[in-house]
């Protein structure tokens, strides 16, 4: 059938079937796509045959799926069109989910940001290069060859939580019981709550009390940290709330925690399949930046977030009218052929890669060069020590998000021959 017009329930018209495809049959939120499917086939076909597509909800109004490349460019980069405004996560998080800073717009979002934008620039950033090499030669040297790690868990998460937590101003001996809180929260909104009989979400209040607790040691006491910064900033005039330093403490911990995991879980799942990059990178260090920019473009732990269209306007020539929901599949459009040469390719020496991983336009990753620094030296101490790839010695496990895709769990062994 080439083409058969009709509403997908109170959504607008849309072209359900192109070129015998039936698009009907494309579930972007079903949690099995992302636990035992494959996203990038689904998101392949829409890019291929309708790739400003409208997706029904169970729960929700519906949303319009954005799959390509330029489209998700130009949609992030228009915040006056394309509202981040009222879009949260699908979390419990309405005590404060509005304040959250992905969830605002210029000329706010601009002022939030600018709080702590400057602890997070290249320059401010490679200071804690030792700082993060030092950490990661610490759970290396905890490693022992021929013992079963989980790498997500064991190997790539602790890292990234002891630098976040440094860099906002939790205090050493509390970052274990954090990281906990933040866990225990993260894997219930991006795995757990998809089993059957699963329950309610857990709850913040914990985790904002120990916040609260944190703020009131700060004020007293003032340090050369970011929750002080935060503490003592104004935007036009005026402190921020409660609320406001709640959401920006959870973003900051959640986002600095979970992506970079994420991101070295994949690449590590990559490198094992393909030992011929591990070597080339031993033999040549200089070309880990390059190999980091792969990495984010191909595992890109963000999949998706969503955007509110402020009037009538159109993308890709669909008419899209005020008030629909727009989501940008960035996992997507980092596959995109029309940009990436071989775009299912794992290639560590692509260049250019204008990859879209951190985003782009207003909402650009603040954490983008700790995350790459991260990654480089995690991945250089690995490469140092080690003259062949960790052996992933069963099938990794997927987490179920559509937002947040990632291996939750992989069992890795060292294998011998240390360099």
């Amino acid at each position: 059938m080439a083409g058969v017009e009709t509403r997908g329930g109170t959504g607008p018209l849309v072209r359900r079937y192109q070129m015998g495809v039936d698009l009907d049959e494309i579930d972007l939120l079903s949690p099995e796509l992302y636990a035992h499917g494959d996203p990038h086939s689904a998101w392949r076909t829409l890019r291929a045959h309708d790739p400003v597509h409208w997706h029904p909800e169970r729960t929700g109004p519906g949303f319009w799926a954005v799959t390509r490349y330029h489209d998700v460019a130009s949609i992030s980069r228009d915040p006056k069109t394309f509202s981040s405004a009222g879009v949260r996560p699908n979390t419990p998080l309405a005590d404060i989910g509005e304040s959250m800073l992905i969830a605002t717009d210029p000329p706010r979002h601009t002022k939030l940001r600018a709080l702590v934008s400057k602890g997070f620039t290249p320059r401010m950033i490679s200071r804690l290069e030792t700082y993060v090499r030092q950490a990661t030669r610490d759970v290396l040297d905890r490693a022992q060859p021929g013992v079963t790690y989980d790498f997500y868990t064991d190997l790539a998460a602790p890292v990234p939580l002891t630098v976040i937590t440094e860099l906002i101003g939790i205090p050493h001996e509390d970052q274990d019981y954090v990281g906990g809180l933040m866990n225990r929260f993260i894997d219930f909104a991006t795995d757990a709550m998809y089993d059957e009989g699963a329950g309610d979400f857990p709850t913040n209040a914990e985790l904002w009390a120990y916040f609260q607790k944190l703020r009131e040691q700060r004020q007293s006491d003032p340090s050369d940290d970011l929750i002080t910064v935060l503490i003592n900033a104004e935007v036009d005039g005026e402190r921020l709330t409660d609320i406001e330093l709640n959401a920006f403490l959870f973003i900051l911990v959640a986002a600095g925690i979970e992506t970079t995991r994420s991101a070295l879980s994949g690449a590590m799942l990559q490198l094992g399949r393909h030992p011929e990059a591990w070597h080339r990178l031993r033999a040549d260090p200089e070309t880990l930046p390059t190999a980091v920019e792969e990495i984010l473009r191909f595992v890109s732990p963000v999949t998706s977030f969503r955007r509110i269209a402020t009037h009538d306007t159109e993308i890709g020539g669909r008419k899209i009218a005020a008030g629909d929901r727009v989501a940008l599949w960035y996992a997507s459009a980092n596959r995109d052929a029309d940009v990436f040469d071989d775009p299912d390719t794992f290639d560590i020496t692509r260049t250019p890669n204008d990859h879209v991983a951190f985003g782009i336009g207003t909402h650009f990753c603040l954490g983008a060069s700790l995350a790459r620094l991260e990654l480089r030296v995690m991945l250089d101490e690995f490469l140092g020590r080690y003259d062949r790839p960790l052996e992933v010695v069963g099938l990794p496990v997927w987490k179920r998000s559509p937002s947040l895709w990632s291996i939750k769990s992989m069992p890795v062994r060292f294998q011998s021959g240390a360099a």
